[in-house]
């Protein structure tokens, strides 16, 4: 008899917080139905690889040439050794928000700072002498940097490339 009892209250408790969930404004949109999406309008086009040149990017890296170039439809990369060595990397993010990204680079000990370059507040994140990123909002979009050194000594200021490369990206953006 107890267990039947202690049965029957359970189930009463769950229908009973079953219908505490929504908050009855009719608003909700039937069981199995996608989520609303919002769409952003249209941004800026910042070009393949952020209309920065490879020669560009040797020359603000102050490395030798790029053992490897990755280019797809976001983003760039390019590395000198591999995995473990000096890289950098160029993100376009549409209709994402730049504090996602800001907040990862928080968690991952890269505090972010505050930034402005051309009228386009961002963030810029750093670990002294290993890597440096730095994101730019355009309305809904923003672009991201990022400069590495990995197990290599750096050959300049982490920070300054990823300034140098941003503020390159930023005057040629066609909004």
């Amino acid at each position: 008899m107890r267990t039947k009892l202690g049965a029957a209250a359970a189930v009463a408790c769950v229908v009973m917080l079953s219908g505490c969930g929504g908050d009855n404004g009719g608003d909700d949109a039937p069981a199995g139905s996608p989520p609303t999406r919002v769409v952003s309008e249209q941004g800026p086009f910042f070009g393949e690889c952020g209309s920065v040149t490879d020669d560009e990017v040797k020359d603000a890296f102050k490395m030798p040439g790029f053992g490897t170039v990755t280019r797809n439809s976001v983003g760039c990369v390019w590395e000198v050794s591999g995995s473990t060595g000096p890289s950098v990397s160029f993100s376009w993010y549409r209709g994402s928000p730049i504090g996602r990204e800001a907040a990862g680079s928080d968690r991952l000990a890269r505090p972010p700072m505050p930034v402005e370059i051309r009228g386009h507040k961002g963030f810029i994140g750093q670990v002294p002498g290993l890597l440096c990123e730095l994101g730019l909002q355009y309305g809904d979009d923003f672009f991201h940097w990022s400069v590495t050194f990995g197990l290599f000594p750096p050959t300049t200021d982490e920070c300054g490339v990823a300034r140098q490369l941003a503020e390159l990206t930023a005057s040629r953006v066609q909004e």
